[in-house]
């Protein structure tokens, strides 16, 4: 039998042991799962296989392992470097493991390695109950947990990886494993912001806090030309607020809307954008120093949760560059460099994404979770979307000289999301002192690097 023979029967094995399927280049599955949101990846996988069971992550993946291939997971498909595909490879399609599963009395929320946020928002929001969740609803739910997990309610109730209480992973010679506080509890550590480095997530397991299921939230506009008394007061209200306020502040263009003041449809605009993550009648009380300002349009108000939660969602379909830095704080002169770059956006969904930190975020500390760098007061964003390769140097290197201009006021940490592919060392320092603990785990969860990505850890010997 030849080797060409031999790969195909293996196919052909593999397709009648999945409870999903294997698809080729061509087959109208295969093209979707290499459809994904930043249209600059362009991989060719070998095979993709439809995941729907946790059986069929462990026969893809003895698969792979048997013919050397190299694999990726795709579930939201919005990693922004591209993790979610890989060349000549297995992909492992697993959004189909999506099921939620909610316990209201222990306040716990099982979830499917393959969900997305809007569908496990809407399903805690039916008890009052929620997560830190993307700002993004179609992110992927482990992805963006496995590298830390920016939300709305991260300054009252932490990062999306602080509130991981357990986890359930296939590893790479095709052990199913449970990590918990009582069980592997070394590995659950990693796994609060380590990445996709141990194994293939197929559950996670959250602890839920009361939310909603109304809150008081929403968007104020303002003219690009008042950018910088805008920024400024968004900075002051910040470093004196309490947990329950979380507010970002985005340069952008303004939406084409009816509701959006003619003025400024289409134009450059500054956005507040957040919400309360406390007693309504008291997000009104702590939003009157923005509101003050005069907004050119005030859409804060009582919404739901899940609708806030939708309400800022990226456009898919444009090509992607993302970078950012953590820093210690915005002093006028940090934010007359924010301003001069927000002028040099493109019009259209670019934009500059200035979020303030601190709170819950800050308390946590190395001993529960391996990403340091959560001194920083704020991280500044900018997130560039276009649509003409011809640009793309042109919008990398717009992104790129906004970070480094603010180097004078870095924190030297990095916040692993929020970044492309920059390379192993900046990637290294979301995770500072944590970077040896962090390889012996995966010394003795993947020895053989099957999980490979631009947050890979070198595997050191275990102790």
């Amino acid at each position: 039998m030849t080797k060409a023979t031999s790969f195909t029967a293996d196919v052909d094995e593999l397709r009648f042991r999945l409870d999903g399927g294997v698809h080729e280049p061509g087959d109208p599955f295969y093209e979707d799962t290499c459809t994904l949101f930043n249209t600059m990846v362009e991989r060719r996988p070998r095979l993709v296989a439809e995941c729907v069971v946790v059986e069929d992550v462990v026969a893809a993946l003895a698969f792979a392992r048997h013919h050397d291939l190299p694999i990726a997971v795709r579930a939201g498909g919005h990693s922004v470097a591209g993790l979610s595909l890989c060349d000549d490879g297995l992909v492992l399609d697993v959004r189909g493991i999506a099921d939620i599963e909610v316990d209201p009395r222990r306040r716990l929320a099982r979830i499917g390695g393959g969900a997305i946020w809007a569908a496990v928002d809407r399903a805690t929001q039916v008890h009052g109950l929620a997560t830190t969740g993307g700002r993004v609803s179609t992110t992927g739910v482990a992805g963006l947990t496995l590298g830390g997990g920016s939300g709305w309610l991260e300054r009252k109730h932490g990062l999306a990886c602080d509130n991981l209480v357990a986890a359930e992973l296939v590893t790479g010679d095709g052990r199913i494993v449970r990590a918990s506080i009582d069980e592997n509890p070394e590995l659950l550590w990693a796994l609060r912001g380590g990445g996709g480095n141990f194994g293939v997530v197929t559950a996670l397991e959250f602890a839920l806090h009361p939310v909603g299921p109304e809150i008081f939230g929403g968007v104020a506009l303002f003219g690009a030309g008042r950018g910088r008394e805008v920024l400024r007061t968004f900075r002051d209200v910040m470093n004196g607020a309490p947990d329950e306020l979380s507010l970002a502040c985005a340069f952008v263009t303004a939406p084409e809307d009816d509701e959006v003041p003619a003025h400024l449809r289409g134009r450059p605009a500054v956005a507040i954008v957040g919400m309360w993550a406390g007693a309504v009648g008291a997000g009104e009380r702590a939003l009157t120093p923005i509101r003050a300002l005069g907004p050119d349009a005030d859409f804060f108000g009582f919404t739901g949760y899940a609708d806030l939660q939708c309400s800022v969602d990226d456009p898919a379909g444009y090509r992607n560059y993302w970078t950012a830095e953590n820093v210690v704080d915005l002093p006028d002169e940090a934010i007359d460099v924010l301003v001069r770059h927000a002028r040099q956006l493109p019009a259209g969904p670019s934009q500059l994404f200035i979020v303030a930190w601190g709170g819950a975020v800050s308390r946590v500390g190395a001993e529960h979770s391996p990403l340091v760098g959560r001194d920083a007061r704020f991280i500044v964003h900018p997130l560039l979307l276009w649509e003409n390769p011809s640009d793309d140097e042109r919008y990398r290197t717009l992104a790129r000289a906004c970070r480094a201009d603010l180097r004078p006021w870095s924190t030297g940490a990095t916040y692993p999301n929020f970044l492309g592919d920059e390379g192993r060392d900046r990637m290294r320092r979301a995770f500072g002192t944590s970077a040896d603990r962090l390889a012996a785990v995966k010394a003795r969860w993947d020895p053989h690097h099957v999980f490979r990505t631009h947050q890979t850890i070198d595997a050191t010997p275990a102790c």
